[in-house]
């Protein structure tokens, strides 16, 4: 195998200017905002709630390990990536032609069908918390309890709109001010949740209840999506790309720690266990309003919240989109084509969401466990295998770029957590 020196790329990216051409590459800076803001999403809010039963120790120890995982199962990307990039020069491959590439036919039917599980997934859960999240402000503030379905439908109504009718840059803009209320949230919430710290919590160790947390922080540390472009844009450096992939997923990592530990600090865990023992529901509203604080800081968790989902469900309904695309071409200028695409993208989540509106952490706990273990740990693994071991039958070449040290027991024990996660998901199904 050979590696590629600081200062070797595999394409410049060039634009003629004034009958020259200039050099434009990507900034690390720049690519490692973009890893960090595709982690930042939605994930965050599920955290405390499955990472409640085993307390701050435990669950900071599994996190740290499950973002570790994330990121060597996303330079194993970033290398395959690379590695088609070098045999067919082509810039824009995304993962499915990845594994299409390298997988074969049956490889990309396979993952796949995990995109499209993974997307309704999430956004069946997006609306859905979305949903139940805004029914309480608007109960408030009409006086009268309303059902979670009022909140979906105006969840739905509002950024599905602003996706159909506004244009691409608008949308763009729209977000930016998202992810800035989100950060101004967040640092209001941890300097009101400071002042919250409970020492007695961190005392609390449940050890038996870490494998349920799993496939959340999985969906948390997701940014797998974003690689190949990544790579693009840094022209194939893997110095660049791989302090974009670390660092970019790491910021979100600091975020998730401080903020999964400033809610747990501030429960009343007495009426918690009592909560747990009668086996209600718990979502993230009722875990922070036993916090203390929960009442004076009711805004900023509504906004956190909301804004956190919102950005979320942009991302995923444009990947969608971009999915169907393939399948069903449309544009502005086809009105009755895209609403059909839209429709097909948003209605079946909006319905399943309606039908249980409390499937957001079963919907994140599926999406983990089966899309995310299979698009973010076995397809990785088995495409760096196939290129660095199938020289045989490999279409790209005896040598090979490697960005993951460790040779075939790394990529053997990054599938073997993937399946083990699987398992032991299907034999709770089962028992239950």
């Amino acid at each position: 195998m050979s590696f590629v020196s600081n200062s070797d790329r595999l394409f410049s990216h060039l634009r003629l200017q004034d009958n020259q051409l200039r050099h434009y590459p990507g900034s690390v800076l720049g690519n490692t905002a973009l890893v960090a803001g595709t982690t930042i999403g939605a994930g965050i809010l599920a955290l405390p709630s499955v990472t409640v039963s085993s307390g701050i120790f435990p669950s900071t120890l599994l996190l740290v390990g499950v973002w570790f995982y994330a990121v060597i199962s996303g330079l194993l990307i970033a290398e395959v990536n690379l590695n088609l990039l070098k045999h067919s020069g082509k810039t824009n491959a995304g993962i499915l032609a990845m594994v299409k590439a390298t997988l074969g036919n049956k490889g990309g039917k396979i993952a796949g069908l995990a995109y499209l599980f993974l997307h309704y997934a999430l956004l069946v859960a997006y609306i859905s918390q979305g949903g139940e999240i805004l029914s309480r402000p608007l109960s408030s503030l009409f006086h009268i309890a309303l059902p979670s379905w009022v909140g979906a439908t105006v969840f739905i109504s509002i950024f599905g709109s602003i996706l159909y009718f506004g244009r691409q840059k608008l949308v763009e803009q729209f977000n930016s001010l998202l992810v800035a209320i989100v950060m101004v949230a967040f640092i209001g919430l941890m300097a009101f949740g400071i002042s919250q710290v409970n020492s007695a919590s961190f005392s609390l160790q449940h050890w038996g209840s870490l494998p349920r947390a799993v496939p959340v922080m999985l969906v948390a540390l997701f940014f797998h999506n974003v690689i190949p472009v990544v790579t693009s844009q840094l022209e194939g450096d893997i110095v660049k790309i791989r302090q974009s992939i670390i660092v970019g997923s790491f910021i979100p990592l600091l975020m998730f720690l401080a903020w999964n530990t400033i809610v747990l600090c501030g429960i009343d865990w007495e009426f918690m266990q009592e909560l747990e023992s009668s086996g209600k529901h718990i979502n993230i509203l009722e875990i922070l309003s036993f916090s203390s604080a929960g009442q004076t800081i009711e805004i900023l968790i509504v906004l956190f919240s909301v804004f956190a989902i919102s950005t979320s469900f942009i991302g995923f309904v444009y990947g969608l989109l971009d999915f169907f695309r393939d399948f069903f071409p449309f544009s502005r200028q086809q009105p009755k084509r895209r609403l059909g695409v839209y429709s097909l993208v948003l209605l079946p989540s909006f319905c399943l969401s309606i039908l249980n509106p409390y499937i957001f952490l079963t919907a994140l706990d599926y999406a983990g466990t089966f899309s995310i273990s299979l698009l973010g740990g076995i397809i990785p693994s088995m495409m760096a295998w196939k290129l660095r071991y199938a020289n045989s039958t490999n279409s790209v070449g005896a040598t090979v770029f490697s960005l993951v040290r460790g040779g075939k027991i790394t990529l053997v024990g990054i599938v073997a957590i993937a399946v083990i996660v699987i398992a032991e998901h299907i034999v709770k199904l089962v028992i239950a």
